[in-house]
């Protein structure tokens, strides 16, 4: 069955359909969410149903309903009602003569990630998107939410407000709303605390060695700092939920809250906590950038599939450039260490081949297929919207500061676009992006469009950086070794090839993804014997050699025994580095000034 599903619309003589979801979770070790769903006054023959295959903020079909099970419905007499499932996500129900339909399935509920449900014996997390049912054409119908925890130890948290004297019970204006506020329940600390006027907490599953104090008013710096380049809070509320893992890390926005997870143990050592506290930026700088100013095609979601956009360079490219400069405006970190995370982030994308492949724009319009499903030729062939768009932001904010002598940058296109599109929440698109961004530059902007957004052109980072007296270097070690061109896989007994670069001496010579290799030897006679590679020895044992050497390396091709001969080549860049110029001027340093508020000679 194909086509959109529209239930029969409210009339003035039907009473109001009401939606009301319970969850329950009676036997956590079996990792099962227990859901409810009642509807009332339904006034058709037959009620479709579907679980959204994906949640806003995470650009993925994920095919939530692969963990439901146990699906029955009845109507208000308890008796027993006819269905059937007509797709993946959809399931119809016939119902001629009732007006009370109650629909129970049971969904398992063990993947603990920002965007998906876990429950076990310690705790109860699920995202409304991956776990509750919605009916076509009652999209906006407003919905009661029941949250039964397993015992009275338990408390529930989420964004949404509570019903007055009903306990754990909760509403949401829609369907949207509902989908946009996760739901924790547990023994959760919960640290409340208040933020230019305004109520929010933090609520904290999992043991570890942050600190709450310091925490709590690190935060408050960052939200000071982002609301001084909006000019106001769009919410009543806020909750910033954590999850500590042992490896964890990511974050998911919504437009009262936040999920984040991070390792448990993340918090004493200053790079780690810096980085935490990015990731916060992150995620609360959403709230405006993607939750309110967001693309014309996310404007209204689709949660039956793929909600297409070539814009989300500047949903998450513009968000990931402020969320390594905010904490510099909170004085949090310095901006010694925002110049090293850059030049992290130039170094990743410069030894990714696929920067030179893959276009911005195109890299938005195929994350659904391409930037959570890597494989052997990822690197060759794309890149990632976050990255390459924090990178293109900076170059922006870079050349609106320099013609505007550091009285406009970036924030002003924030504030243009929050006023012109957030606060009414009217989608735009990408010719009104970049008509926004060239009325702050002044400045025509369809040549670096059609360069840097929609095409592959290297970006022009000594252009942006030498106004303020920086420069980029392209470093390679004194040891560095000659050019190989591949990339093993970690922690394994033979050294197995994860990755092979496009046009490297190793793809010339045929070595591909999955080959393990065994003996590496110099010359190309029959009779020299070589050596085994040692696991994590590759690099070491390629120090031997000098470029254009000429060795045999010799692996299992598919259980085939192989020898490939390879010419080895001249070193490559393996860091960039944004350094001062040599004799800096002083145009030079008051710009840098300007910028980042440190004088030049201590970065």
């Amino acid at each position: 069955m194909t086509g959109t599903i529209v239930q029969p619309p409210p009339t003035a003589v039907m009473p109001k359909l009401k939606l009301h979801y319970q969850v329950a979770m009676s036997e956590p070790l079996t990792h099962l969410f227990e859901i409810t769903l009642t509807l009332q006054n339904w006034q058709a023959d037959k009620v479709n149903l579907k679980l959204p295959v994906w949640t806003p903020g995470s650009y993925l079909v994920r095919e939530y309903a692969k963990q439901l099970q146990d699906f029955r419905a009845e109507d208000g007499n308890g008796s027993s009602l006819p269905w059937q499932k007509l797709s993946k996500n959809h399931w119809q129900i016939q119902t001629p003569d009732t007006t009370v339909i109650t629909v129970h399935y049971r969904l398992f509920a063990h993947e603990l990630t920002v965007r998906t449900n876990h429950l076990d014996t310690t705790h109860g997390y699920f995202n409304p998107g991956a776990t509750l049912m919605y009916v076509p054409g009652w999209e906006h119908t407003p919905i009661t939410l029941t949250v039964t925890p397993p015992n009275d130890t338990w408390q529930v948290t989420t964004p949404l407000p509570p019903v007055p004297d009903s306990p754990h019970t909760f509403t949401a204006m829609d369907f949207d709303t509902l989908v946009d506020s996760p739901v924790e329940i547990g023994t959760h600390a919960i640290y409340p605390f208040e933020a230019l006027g305004k109520p929010h907490k933090w609520a904290i599953w999992g043991q570890g060695n942050f600190d709450a104090e310091r925490l709590i008013a690190d935060t408050q710096k960052l939200i000071q700092v982002e609301t001084d380049i909006f000019g106001d809070l769009p919410y009543d509320r806020y909750l910033f939920l954590l999850h500590l893992t042992e490896k964890g890390y990511g974050g998911l926005e919504h437009k009262q809250g936040c999920s984040l997870q991070y390792s448990r143990f993340g918090f004493r050592d200053p790079e780690k906590y810096n980085r935490f506290i990015s990731l916060v930026a992150h995620e609360f700088f959403h709230l405006w950038n993607v939750k309110r100013i967001r693309p014309h095609a996310l404007e209204t979601f689709d949660y039956d599939q793929e909600n297409y956009t070539d814009c989300l360079w500047f949903c998450e490219g513009v968000t990931s450039f402020y969320d390594l400069v905010i904490p510099v405006r909170a004085g949090i970190y310095d901006a010694k260490w925002y110049l090293k995370q850059v030049s992290e982030a130039i170094t990743r994308l410069q030894t990714s081949l696929g920067r030179l492949v893959q276009s911005l724009s195109e890299s938005s319009f195929d994350a659904w297929i391409k930037l959570y499903r890597p494989d052997a030729n990822s690197k060759n062939a794309q890149i990632s919207y976050y990255l390459k768009g924090e990178l293109v932001s900076l170059v922006l904010d870079l050349w609106i500061r320099q013609q505007h002598q550091n009285e406009r940058s970036l924030d002003d296109v924030m504030r243009q676009m929050w006023q012109q599109f957030g606060r009414s929440e009217t989608g735009y698109t990408h010719a009104q992006l970049q008509t926004v961004i060239e009325s702050v530059a002044a400045m025509d902007l369809t040549d670096f469009w059609h360069q840097y957004i929609d095409g592959t052109a290297e970006l022009p980072f000594e252009e942006a950086l030498r106004p303020f007296g920086l420069q980029l270097q392209a470093e390679i070690p004194d040891q560095a070794p000659p050019y190989l061109g591949v990339t093993l896989k970690p922690n394994m007994p033979i050294p197995t090839v994860r990755f092979v670069e496009a046009g490297s001496p190793a793809q010339e010579a045929g070595i591909m993804p999955g080959d393990e290799l065994l003996a590496m030897t110099a010359g190309r006679s029959e009779t020299i014997v070589g050596f085994r590679i040692q696991r994590d020895q590759l690099e070491q044992r390629l120090l031997d050699y000098q470029p254009g050497d000429a060795i045999k390396l010799t692996g299992f091709h598919q259980d085939e025994l192989r020898t490939y001969r390879v010419t080895l080549g001249d070193p490559v860049p393996q860091t960039y580095q944004i350094k001062s110029v040599e004799n800096p001027t002083s145009e030079q340093k008051a710009a840098c000034y300007q910028w980042l508020g440190a004088d030049l000679d201590t970065l």
